[in-house]
């Protein structure tokens, strides 16, 4: 394949339809000014000049899906708080289909608030979240919807952060319905759950969670290929693409040789939210039909594009185009 056929399958990102299920949290900002220390106690004083709410976790991803161009459904479980109708109003104003959020009044929306001084330094967070288990009836919930609605979608996303949606009930409603109507399954799992995605087709890690999850210490590449056979040997997923930050990314595809591809060449500013955008492009390209290298080498050049911007951002299909095309040879794409 040559750049300008896959820039054409990219091209076509607006016509997917992706299905994202996940943990779902609200990234809360205070930005404000420190003039004083407070006489209860040796800590500043912040005067809040703004307030801003993100859509984090497994929202974040549906994002990066929606700044792709392409249309996303948000399945998973918020809190009847406001944390929970702040988030919902970030995935409206992005153009997310919120019409698979479950409001469960037992729960708090998980919401992480982070306290700025000077837009500069970062004083305090505060996490508020229910750490009990996801009911048996909600789950039962997240799995009616999926067997629903997969049939409407292009590709089906996994996103996990732990905090208790993606069970294994969930992973076999995903993989179930991704056989039963042919399409495109996709994840980033939890080094501790990993073995509950048994059947999909392609798990994304980056480098600590594939050595935590394969028990392989990754220094090197050869110690890569060790622990991506082993990781679908063991969990019995279809693929493996394990991030390895400026060593660039190694993917594995059944039984095919191990694909090792180099970094992005670009000013790395902030990693945050770039394994959100990995999964999404990803997910993207393979629902337009690109083979899995190509299709890595796409999420490649998304993280490239992110990594440059300060705090959790997305990208854009110019952007990506852009290092494709300045990368494909680097890549050595056939």
């Amino acid at each position: 394949m040559d750049f300008k056929t896959c820039r054409s399958a990219i091209n076509g990102f607006a016509d997917i339809r992706v299905l994202v299920i996940g943990d779902l949290m609200l990234d809360e900002h205070i930005w404000g000014t420190v003039d004083r220390i407070s006489p209860e106690a040796p800590v500043m004083v912040v005067n809040v000049d703004s307030t801003e709410g993100r859509a984090g976790g497994a929202a974040n991803v549906a994002n990066n899906i929606r700044a792709l161009g392409a249309q996303a459904t948000i399945v998973g479980v918020i809190g009847d708080d406001e944390g929970g109708a702040m988030l919902r109003s970030c995935l409206e104003e992005s153009g997310v289909n919120t019409g698979g959020l479950i409001v469960d009044k037992r729960r708090t929306t998980t919401r992480k608030t982070r306290i700025w001084a000077s837009h500069r330094q970062q004083v305090v967070r505060v996490d508020q979240e229910t750490q009990r288990k996801v009911s048996a009836g909600t789950i039962k919930r997240i799995a009616q919807f999926i067997n629903e609605t997969a049939g409407d979608v292009d590709a089906i996303l996994v996103s996990d952060y732990d905090k208790g949606v993606v069970s294994r009930e969930v992973v076999a409603a995903v993989v179930a319905s991704a056989n039963k109507y042919g399409k495109v399954s996709t994840s980033n799992p939890k080094p501790r759950s990993v073995h509950n995605f048994a059947g999909i087709g392609v798990m994304t890690l980056n480098q600590s969670e594939a050595s935590a999850a394969s028990r392989i210490e990754i220094a090197d590449v050869k110690d890569a290929e060790k622990a991506g056979k082993k990781l679908i040997s063991s969990v019995g997923c279809r693929s493996v693409v394990i991030t390895r930050g400026g060593q660039g990314l190694s993917v594995f595809d059944g039984n095919k040789n191990p694909f090792h591809m180099p970094a992005v060449e670009t000013e790395v500013y902030d990693v945050a939210g770039a394994g959100d955008t990995v999964i999404g492009a990803l997910t993207l390209a393979l629902a337009c039909g690109l083979s899995l290298d190509v299709s890595a080498a796409v999420a490649n050049c998304a993280a490239g594009a992110v990594v440059r911007k300060v705090g959790v951002a997305t990208t854009t299909v110019d952007e990506i185009s852009a290092l494709l095309c300045a990368s494909w040879d680097r890549f050595g794409l056939q």
